[in-house]
């Protein structure tokens, strides 16, 4: 099985609800975030071009979050939460492409990242 990853940066705004703390107050972050999907080799000797993985997240995702308000998409914009539905979002669309996603590393900041993988059950029924 190989995996391919690409990097992407991206800068946002929120605040996290239901928190005390310095976060509690709207602020931003410059955001790396690192989509891996797996699969098997092709005729062509590849799993998928990373053009289309650059393609993909580039309209999928980057385009919804760069520059946005956080909570105007999510009730509570949590890094974790970010990553989980940017998992989620591209489950679907890589599986056209014959792969899957493997994991999503959001990092927030140069500090803390999150990382989310689904288990088989997610993988195999989106």
């Amino acid at each position: 099985m190989y995996y391919l990853s690409r990097e992407f940066i991206f800068d946002a705004a929120h605040r996290i609800v239901d928190y005390q703390g310095k976060c509690e107050k709207l602020h931003g972050h410059t955001y790396r975030l690192n989509v891996t999907v797996t699969g098997k080799l092709g005729d062509n000797g590849m799993v998928v071009d990373f053009a289309i993985i650059k393609e993909v997240v580039s309209e999928i995702i980057i385009s919804k979050l760069d520059h946005c308000y956080l909570n105007d998409l999510f009730k509570n914009p949590t890094t974790e939460i970010v990553a989980h539905w940017i998992y989620m979002t591209l489950l679907p669309v890589f599986k056209k492409y014959g792969c899957t996603v493997h994991e999503v590393s959001l990092s927030e900041g140069i500090n803390n990242t999150v990382t989310f993988r689904g288990d088989d059950n997610e993988r195999h029924t989106e």
